[in-house]
């Protein structure tokens, strides 16, 4: 039976595929644990060379779940996709590290927000290394637009 899903250990395509996709959105999602429990926290995100940087609050504290811990981080087009366009979701998994984001790094997240909960943003940066992802879409579109990474 044919299927619209990859899941990937051993085809770097995959990840390659799962990291471009991930590049066509702004924001994110990054699962984890906290105090055993299972947490989505949202980010911004960039990708820099294969690797996924995200720029998250500080006054929230996830970073200290995230940081040095094996993650997912997921994004999609669910409301962004245009009428006919096939619907893609996409989720990575790697070790998070804290990063020290170059000026031009920096720049690539754009304006930051003036405030989040009420408390002034002050951005901490953190990167994924994807070792495994799994990609999901529509209609067989992402076969048809992007057969030269598979």
């Amino acid at each position: 039976m044919p299927t619209d899903e990859r899941s990937t250990t051993e085809r770097p395509a995959d990840v390659k595929l799962a990291v471009e996709l991930i590049g066509r959105t702004d924001h994110g999602r990054v699962a984890t644990s906290m105090r055993a429990l299972p947490f989505l926290a949202f980010a911004r995100h960039i990708v820099v060379d294969g690797r996924i940087l995200l720029r998250m609050p500080r006054s929230c504290g996830y970073h200290h779940a995230c940081a040095g811990s094996v993650v997912a981080y997921g994004t999609d087009n669910l409301s962004s996709a245009r009428r006919g366009e096939s619907l893609w979701s996409v989720q990575v998994v790697g070790r998070c590290e804290p990063v020290e984001p170059t000026a031009a790094e920096v720049e690539l997240f754009g304006p930051a927000p003036r405030l989040v909960d009420g408390e002034p943003f002050e951005p901490v940066y953190l990167g994924i290394a994807p070792r495994f992802s799994s990609v999901h879409s529509t209609d067989g579109g992402l076969e048809r637009r992007f057969q030269h990474l598979l």
